[in-house]
């Protein structure tokens, strides 16, 4: 399992990469093979200002729903268009084409306060 050390990781899961005032958002390896096939990713927060730990979507698998929480405070910017069409790709990529949301953050600081690689390293095993 890899928890690159570039991004910052939150107990729900997700992880974030900052770059200036905007983040990428997904969730963790270590996630998508806890809820096995994701078959689809439910987010209509686009435009919205939401507040650390607000539920910013859902992603279903065969078995289960999950909410996704956000990790920092911002306004949902873009949602990843490629899921609509292939949801598996948060399976198979979950760092890089199964991201799911840019954000524009209120504060890149907080970003500082969630995991490194190595803390959420321990968190999961």
């Amino acid at each position: 399992m890899q928890f690159p050390a570039d991004l910052r990781y939150t107990k729900d899961h997700e992880w974030i990469k900052v770059e200036g005032n905007t983040a990428t958002i997904g969730i963790t390896d270590f996630a998508q093979g806890e809820l096995g096939d994701i078959v689809y990713i439910d987010i209509n927060t686009v435009g919205k200002s939401l507040a650390a730990e607000a539920v910013f979507g859902t992603v279903e698998a065969v078995k289960t729903v999950s909410d996704l929480f956000l990790p920092v405070a911002g306004t949902i910017a873009e949602i990843n268009p490629a899921l609509a069409n292939q949801p598996e790709l948060v399976n198979t990529d979950p760092y890089g084409a199964g991201w799911m949301v840019k954000v524009t953050l209120n504060n890149a600081a907080d970003v500082e306060q969630l995991m490194t690689s190595e803390a959420y390293s321990q968190l999961v095993h």
